[in-house]
Order: C-alpha cells, then structure tokens, then sequence
C-alpha cells in the first residue's frame, strides 16, 4: 500500500511548481523585445502545464509542473534596417512579450510559493508544539 503524502511533500511539490514558472516567466521578462533576423530563430514566450494529481490515501491534491510550452503571441516582424540583425529586406522578428502580464504572473508565482512557505512553516510549529505537549 503506497505511503500516504505529507503536508510537506504537498507543499514542496507546488513549491516546485511555482519555481518553474518563476524561472520561464524570468525568461519571458529577460527575452522582451528581443530579436532574431529569422521568425523560427525568434523568442517566443513559454509558459509551464501544470497537472493536478489525487493522492487517495491522504486525501491531498498536490501540483507538479508537467511540461514548458511556447504559448502567447507569435513572433513580430518590424522593418528596422539599420539593425545589424536585419534581414536583406532590412526586417527583424522581434519577440512578443506581454511585460505587464509576465509581471502580473511573477508576483503571483511568488505570493503562491511564499503561501506555500508559511503552510510548512506553520505545520512545523504544529507538529513542534505537538511533541512538546507529550513531554
């Protein structure tokens, strides 16, 4: 019979999670307004898929980070020739990344992996206090 999960494997498992999607949103924000001569060579914004799992014997739901896939807008071309970037029509792709969404999810992805913080912290003390009563 599988061993049930703990409070702390939950929450280190969205922890994970929330990591993840700090790092790609780090990308983003790192990537915006960047540029390629090519559209295939262009940055395009990732974003992590995260899956939900049912752990039966503890009752718990926990989160992972699944996969990373490019999502949002394509690419755009911008005529720019004095680039040196510029393609022989004096064209770059620059990359199309929404700044103030990315920031939006960076503060999300970091109020969530804090959350996560205070639940382990919180379940610490719980457990500390409870070996403390048994004294």
């Amino acid at each position: 019979m599988p061993q049930p999960m703990s409070i702390f494997e939950v929450s280190g498992r969205a922890m994970s999670a929330q990591l993840v999607r700090m790092n790609t949103t780090a990308s983003n924000l790192a990537n915006a307004g960047a540029v390629s001569k090519t559209e295939a060579g262009a940055y395009r914004t990732m974003k992590p898929v995260f899956r939900t799992t049912f752990d039966a014997a503890s009752g718990l739901a926990t989160v992972d980070a699944a996969q990373v896939v490019t999502a949002g807008e394509a690419p755009a071309k911008r005529h720019d020739p004095g680039n040196p970037l510029a393609d022989a029509e004096g064209n770059v792709w620059e990359a199309a990344v929404d700044e103030p969404r990315e920031l939006v999810d960076m503060l999300d992805a970091a109020r969530t992996y804090q959350n996560n913080v205070e639940v382990m912290s919180t379940a610490k003390s719980l457990i500390t206090e409870t070996l403390r009563l048994g004294r």
